[in-house]
């Protein structure tokens, strides 16, 4: 199968225009990604073995409101993706990024359920890639607005040609990543995250599918209150590849999918099973009490690193993490990934989780 994704990957590149880059652009680079980096904020301070570039910085800029500088890492479009950690129910969205000279901007903002805006710790990741692309493994993404229409994507394969549609009710979205095929019928890992400079909103993976000629995601999203929503979105598909786009390097990376039914921690099949160091089906999941679950990643430990969570349901649910990750020699310990109703309830629910080293 891993000869078969190398072919795959390194076919003819469809080079596509990005659109809708915010600010002036640099220079795309010569390998994926174009620029990248990653942030952990405690609440107070940057935290050095969950960030990279070093240098990069946060800045609070009124209640939940946040300002990340990722320095030298200006790209053309990308996305980003954001994990609030609280012990409480709290999430954390995008609101807008772009270059700024050299570096990268990303404001993330962070709400209760409701919609009050929260003060919180978070990790937070911006990515942003354009061909060619040779790396073995699969890797998507697309920005899109809340009507559908694409701001910026990639597509190792093709260069970019995925598609998000409007489904006609609110909040709901079909997203292709075509050519990234698998055997099937549930290959790699997802990441999702509203965008949202307005008011508070969050999204979750409703199905997926894995294909020999796509990767199918069915994308639900809901305002503060957990009432379906209109909201732009960022999403991601890795397949044997890190959440930047980019493979061996790094060679510490891994994703696990905790596929309902639930209560037991549910583990997916192991092609959504993968460590980059020990291999499909390496990583564990164990409960830890309603709606929490211990998620370890094995083999893979490696700082400077970062972890993000996606929710996959069909109810409104969103996920966070209640404290950093830690370690337990090469194993990585998530504990916990917590998940929520709308309302704020713990609740057992399915989750997407991505662990990236930068080495």
């Amino acid at each position: 199968m891993g000869t078969r994704h190398r072919l795959l990957a390194g076919a003819s590149a469809l080079v596509i225009a990005l659109a809708g880059a915010v600010g002036v652009s640099a220079p795309a680079r010569a390998a994926v990604p174009d620029g990248h980096g990653f942030v952990l904020w405690n609440g107070a301070a940057v935290v050095p073995s969950g960030t990279w570039p070093p240098a990069t910085t946060v800045t609070a800029g009124g209640i939940g409101v946040y300002r990340i500088i990722f320095p030298g890492q200006a790209a053309r479009g990308g996305v980003v993706h954001v994990t609030a950690i609280n012990s409480s129910a709290v999430w954390c969205q995008a609101m807008r990024w772009g270059p700024s000279g050299a570096d990268e901007l990303a404001y993330v903002r962070c709400y209760r359920p409701g919609g009050t805006p929260v003060n919180t710790a978070f990790t937070a990741v911006f990515t942003s890639s354009s061909p060619p692309d040779a790396i073995p493994g699969l890797y998507g993404y697309a920005h899109a607005q809340p009507t559908g229409a694409i701001v910026s994507e990639y597509n190792s394969v093709l260069g970019g040609g995925n598609s998000v549609t409007h489904l006609g009710s609110p909040g709901q979205y079909h997203v292709t990543f075509p050519a990234l095929g698998t055997p099937g019928p549930f290959d790699g890992s997802v990441q999702l995250t509203a965008v949202n400079s307005s008011v508070g909103a969050h999204c979750e993976v409703a199905r997926w599918s894995s294909s020999l000629a796509a990767q199918d995601i069915i994308v639900l999203c809901f305002n503060a209150t957990g009432a379906p929503f209109d909201t732009g979105f960022t999403v991601s598909y890795q397949f044997e590849r890190s959440l930047f786009g980019h493979a061996y390097p790094p060679r510490n990376f891994g994703y696990i999918w905790n596929r309902p039914p639930l209560p037991a921690p549910n583990p997916g099949p192991p092609p959504t099973n993968f460590s980059s160091v020990a291999g499909p089906g390496a990583n564990g999941l164990s409960a830890s009490g309603l709606g929490l679950t211990l998620v370890s990643f094995r083999a893979v430990a490696q700082q400077p690193d970062t972890v993000q969570v996606t929710p996959f349901g069909r109810g409104g649910e969103f996920c966070n993490i209640q404290a950093g990750w830690f370690y337990s020699g090469s194993t990585v310990l998530v504990r916990n990934v917590a998940c929520y109703t709308a309302a704020g309830v713990r609740v057992d629910a399915g989750s997407f989780t991505s662990y990236n080293s930068e080495f």
